[in-house]
């Protein structure tokens, strides 16, 4: 039997960035099998749920795929490119979540779904949700908005807690290396305290917590002053997904600041295994495993 991790989902612009909201979302999974064995350059049929309110609620999408694993075991796809089943992807409100992504597979690459799971989207692409809500641009109720300079960097997320009090993302101007190691530690697992998907600061600090700690890529961001503030940390894999997603916004503010640097691959704070952690390639938008001891460029974020 085999299994399947979903890993994150980010924005693909396949639609111009001055006429609409892009109308697919990209996706990946890695497949393993129960030796935890990544199941690589293998054909494999999914079909795709996006379901809303809860992992059991009504699919409002579905769609069918066929794909192929890559030499890590990675399936990329293209949710609202596949052959639909049921429903529009088009007309899929995401001011109205959550919403949950259900993949069924077929690891030999035929409709016989035999491995089944469900994981919440925890980010809405920003440009399909701006064009369902309007209400995270700068416009409607947020004093602050997507590629403003502001608090030592640009803004590139926006939201809103229980209690309506604004909150953002920052990413640094520039890059703090342009290439170092995850760590120096670079063969012992820390485990589920420097895994999160999201909470990279938490990350950070499970990563100089190590016993033989160094140096490291979150720690270059943890001390870091720029922009006269001192929270940085080194972002988790679902946070520096949602800088892709306004990557063209940050971008264009960033291509105006004196000295700034682009984003390229860059190290997360999310460790995949023993050996290796996670980074992101701007370059391709896509999600990749390095060995922990390899030098990989370093991009720090805030939160406010």
């Amino acid at each position: 039997m085999k299994r399947i991790i979903t890993l994150f989902a980010a924005i693909l612009i396949n639609a111009s960035l001055f006429a609409q909201a892009p109308n697919k979302m990209s996706y990946q999974a890695v497949i393993r099998n129960n030796s935890n064995t990544l199941v690589t350059n293998s054909a494999v049929g999914m079909r795709i749920s996006i379901l809303q309110n809860s992992s059991n609620g009504t699919a409002v999408y579905i769609e069918t795929q066929t794909l192929t694993t890559n030499t890590n075991g990675l399936a990329s796809l293209e949710i609202g490119g596949g052959n639909v089943v049921s429903g529009s992807f088009d007309s899929i409100n995401w001011a109205n979540g959550p919403y949950f992504i259900k993949t069924e597979t077929d690891p030999i690459g035929g409709t016989n779904y035999t491995i089944t799971g469900t994981s919440q989207l925890l980010s809405v692409p920003y440009a399909l949700y701006a064009a369902k809500s309007g209400t995270a641009s700068g416009g409607g109720n947020f004093s602050h908005y997507i590629g403003e300079q502001f608090g030592g960097g640009v803004i590139y997320q926006l939201w809103k807690d229980t209690l309506g009090i604004e909150h953002g993302l920052i990413v640094d101007i520039v890059e703090l290396s342009t290439g170092i190691a995850w760590s120096n530690i670079s063969a012992t697992l820390i485990g589920p305290s420097a895994q999160s998907n999201w909470d990279g600061l938490s990350n950070s600090n499970a990563i100089i917590g190590q016993t033989g700690h160094t140096f490291s890529a979150a720690d270059l961001c943890l001390n870091s002053t720029n922009g006269g503030q001192s929270d940085w940390y080194l972002p988790s894999i679902q946070e520096l997904n949602l800088l892709w997603n306004n990557y063209y916004t940050v971008m264009r503010t960033l291509s105006q600041i004196p000295n700034a640097t682009a984003t390229r691959n860059c190290w997360s704070s999310t460790e995949r295994d023993v050996t290796g952690a996670w980074f992101y390639s701007f370059d391709s938008g896509m999600l990749d495993i390095a060995p922990k001891s390899f030098a990989i460029p370093v991009r720090s974020i805030r939160a406010f």
